[in-house]
């Protein structure tokens, strides 16, 4: 295969692989605690050119580019006050613990309600877990108050339980909100606030700008691809002639 042919085919699929990401942040623009993705590429390979005649190298020529890793970007996003008492944002760093199908998940998604098992849990269903790992049993949302340290009671009646918040090492995002890793001590000055949602952490603006970007740079390499081509066929024709 000629090798510019290659080159610009291995730049179209790692813009593709840009643009799906980029596509999947900008659907989740308004998903409460949702952490936007980076894609990082690098040369798939360099071939070092010399001079045959005397030895002496010229400079590399890359071979292709691929993304070497997609990697979130976990900053905090401002919180934004919704008034609903079972919505929590956590102020500082930190993730709630969740049980999942798949073992214990964390998140920063807050959005929270009773599933029928009276269980507090994610608007996805999957139960938020205390302090010491087990589901919190509240029966129902009515006059649930969570103080900023995460423990749960009724207005003006004893505490329920207090919500695990934990700190993540080696987070690798599952999905659009849930993240697995090794979760620790609860980090400090870090506050539970109910009637709050941490907003998401993409900038649609930037976003697209991004997907432009994208776009424009797979059209450049589908041209090439176009001019090769062309190129080629030109030379079996006079070849032929």
């Amino acid at each position: 295969m000629d090798r510019g042919l290659y080159i610009a085919a291995s730049g179209m699929l790692a813009e593709q692989t840009r643009q799906d990401q980029i596509a999947n942040d900008l659907a989740n623009a308004s998903t409460p605690g949702y952490k936007p993705d980076r894609s990082a590429q690098e040369s798939f390979g360099r071939l070092m050119l010399e001079n045959r005649s005397t030895g002496q190298q010229i400079g590399p020529l890359d071979l292709g580019t691929r993304i070497a890793a997609v990697r979130t970007d976990l900053t905090a996003a401002p919180l934004e006050q919704t008034g609903d008492s079972l919505d929590v944002a956590i102020d500082g760093e930190g993730f709630l613990a969740v049980q999942t199908p798949a073992g214990t998940r964390f998140t920063r998604n807050g959005q929270l309600v009773v599933d029928p098992q009276g269980r507090l849990a994610t608007a996805t269903g999957f139960p938020i877990l205390d302090d010491k790992g087990q589901p919190i049993m509240v029966g129902n949302a009515n006059d649930l108050v969570i103080g900023s340290d995460g423990t749960i009671s009724r207005l003006g009646g004893k505490a329920i339980a207090k919500i695990g918040v934990v700190s993540l090492t080696r987070p690798v995002k599952q999905g659009d909100t849930l993240f697995a890793g090794v979760s620790g001590p609860r980090p400090a000055q870090t506050a539970v606030r109910q009637g709050f949602l941490e907003g998401s952490g993409v900038n649609p603006a930037t976003a697209m700008v991004e997907m432009i970007t994208s776009l424009r740079a797979f059209e450049s390499a589908q041209k090439a691809i176009q001019t090769i081509d062309e190129t080629l066929e030109r030379g079996i024709q006079a070849g032929g002639a």
